[in-house]
């Protein structure tokens, strides 16, 4: 079994991030460029990824009331994430997120899993930015 992780501080309140990595219509834009999420049943949804040319049958939950996302795969276990929004003080959040790939086929290596996750916390914060600004603008 594999596992990544990277953290990244956000300007925002955590309520804000969160909201923002919740947005299940908005998820596309800070996911990796590859990855897809079509909305299904809640917390049913299947992720298209463009690399491989596939679509996993996958479960998303949200919960807001501990500033967490978690997912994986349904069927199979191939891998499992989640993302934790923490308050750290003066209107400021630290987001982690965490990935676990249970199938080595699955595992596209530390360096690559480092930077799909530091593009996507990169991704986040510029569309939580976006999004403070436009409600206070």
């Amino acid at each position: 079994m594999a596992e990544y992780e990277r953290s990244r501080t956000m300007p925002a309140l955590p309520e804000q991030v969160f909201d923002q990595a919740a947005d299940i219509d908005q998820l596309d834009s800070w996911l990796p460029n590859a990855l897809h999420v079509h909305v299904e049943e809640p917390p049913a949804v299947t992720v298209h990824d463009d690399h491989g040319e596939q679509d996993t049958s996958a479960l998303l939950r949200a919960r807001r009331d501990q500033m967490r996302l978690e997912w994986g795969t349904r069927e199979e276990s191939y891998y499992a994430g989640w993302l934790q929004v923490a308050g750290i003080g003066s209107g400021a959040s630290e987001v982690t997120v965490h990935l676990s790939f249970y199938d080595e086929r699955h595992d596209p290596g530390e360096r690559s899993a480092h930077e799909a996750l530091d593009a996507s916390l990169r991704d986040l914060q510029e569309r939580v930015r976006q999004r403070v600004e436009n409600a206070a603008g």
